[in-house]
């Protein structure tokens, strides 16, 4: 870190072991993000004319190069945070997911799923095995009755939901591995 470790108490006694705890914390998150600039880590307890037990408010606020990461850990309905260690365990269990998130978007390693391409069928001509699915993006997509998987081609009628692979025919972009989305149509 370059930036040495803040630990701030807010209406309550500082502690040694409480600040040791944050310290071995925050070594566990630099195992995450080994280039954290800064940290500031604050503990509040309530005022003390509260009725109940004192249930304690934890801020973690981690800086990196570009970016930020803040957990606030609000103790409301929360009766386990009358243990400031409890807290403390909610707040950077936190922050540790967020900056998970945050080094896995830096690298670029976030995971995104490809949605098959889709569309309604428009045409059928069930005369000469053949048919037209229409895509969201206005595009008309041959298919031949052999690339019908799950259903038999007599089942199919225009306006019926599918998915396909799309791929290069004779004559332009046609779809294989045609598939009806959310009906359950026994083959047969």
């Amino acid at each position: 870190m370059q930036i040495p470790l803040e630990v701030h108490f807010n209406n309550t006694d500082p502690s040694p072991a409480v600040e040791a705890a944050v310290r071995e914390r925050v070594a566990k998150l630099e195992k995450f993000a080994a280039d954290i600039v800064s940290c500031r880590v604050t503990i509040e307890a309530p005022h003390k004319h509260h009725k109940h037990g004192k249930l304690f408010h934890v801020s973690v606020d981690v800086r990196l190069p570009g970016g930020e990461v803040i957990a606030n850990r609000d103790p409301t309905g929360h009766h386990a945070h009358e243990d400031v260690f409890v807290a403390l365990r909610d707040a950077f269990d936190a922050v540790r997911r967020q900056l998970q998130d945050y080094v896995r978007k830096r690298r670029g390693s976030v995971k995104t799923h490809d949605v098959p391409p889709h569309g309604v069928i428009a045409m059928l001509n069930k005369d000469a095995d053949y048919g037209r699915i229409s895509t969201p993006q206005g595009r008309e997509i041959y298919f031949h009755r052999n690339s019908i998987v799950g259903t038999d081609f007599e089942r199919l009628k225009v306006g019926d939901e599918v998915r396909f692979s799309e791929e290069a025919g004779e004559r332009g972009p046609q779809a294989s591995s045609v598939q009806l989305v959310g009906k359950h149509h026994p083959a047969g």
